[in-house]
């Protein structure tokens, strides 16, 4: 999803950056579901991690080393790849939070919302590797180590090296069609507050009962079955589509980021610390 184009500026994403503004929202959320919840990184300290510092930051700073992929099959069981991801991200999380690091904290806290949102998001759910890696020859994504190698792609022939670039970033292209897809989704939730998606108890109590990774592949099933970026590769922005973003796909960013954020509050015991005192 959208954090603001990293490549150009470090602060393009502030104002209209999509996991900038789950985060915010999902923050305010915490404070109102978790007690205790002043012992957890603060939005300023989690945004510092998110941008140019953020997953998609690593594109710029060394692309084609230790890139996060964030792409997963929701209906594929041996799809294991982003979960191990997120696993590692909250045990990282509760440990920080033990210690009370907020900088490790902050960092942790950010990095696993960014992996859940795009997890969540539909143009995450399209094989975009194996597409990619057609149109450069069968070539993986550890390829891709200069700009220039991820910018252009091959072909035998200069015919086929058209093609190919056209494939990628012309009209309907593969990059094309998901960076206009997640901008469209970026400017839509823009206003939004989803102040439908704060969890209830029951929605609490689930959360702690099943863990992480089973509440990410709920929610991302439950996005997938939509098929909003196949409807939208197909016939563009359509009134339906906008508002399944913005009540449906909204909603559930929020409340997954919120609740995940909820577990490891849980389970780094922070319910259980002495309040923050502040003198007058």
């Amino acid at each position: 999803m959208y954090s603001g184009l990293t490549i150009f500026s470090k602060h393009s994403g502030v104002f209209l950056g999509t996991h900038q503004k789950i985060d915010r929202l999902s923050r305010r959320q915490l404070n109102r579901v978790a007690p205790g919840s002043e012992h957890f990184p603060t939005i300023k300290q989690i945004l510092q991690f998110e941008g140019l510092n953020g997953p998609d930051g690593i594109k710029r700073k060394s692309p084609g080393h230790n890139e996060p992929w964030h792409y997963v099959d929701p209906f594929d069981a041996n799809d294991t790849q982003l979960n191990d991801i997120l696993i590692d991200h909250h045990k990282k999380l509760v440990a920080a939070l033990k210690k009370a690091d907020m900088i490790r904290a902050g960092f942790e806290a950010a990095w696993l919302a960014h992996a859940l949102v795009d997890g969540l998001t539909p143009a995450h759910h399209y094989p975009y590797e194996q597409e990619l890696s057609k149109l450069r020859g069968g070539e993986g994504r550890e390829s891709r180590t200069t700009f220039r190698k991820k910018l252009i792609m091959t072909g035998e022939t200069r015919r086929e090296r058209v093609s190919n670039n056209w494939k990628m970033w012309g009209a309907g292209g593969l990059y094309t069609s998901h960076a206009s897809f997640e901008m469209g989704v970026a400017t839509l939730i823009k206003p939004l507050r989803f102040s439908e998606a704060l969890p209830k108890d029951t929605d609490l109590a689930n959360a702690r009962d099943i863990g992480l990774v089973e509440l990410f592949n709920r929610a991302a099933r439950e996005v997938a079955v939509m098929d909003m970026y196949k409807n939208y590769c197909q016939k563009g922005w359509t009134p339906k589509l906008a508002s399944q973003v913005r009540h449906r796909l909204g909603p559930i960013l929020v409340q997954t980021v919120t609740l995940a954020w909820y577990i490891t509050h849980i389970d780094a015991n922070l319910s259980n610390k002495a309040p923050t005192l502040t003198v007058p």
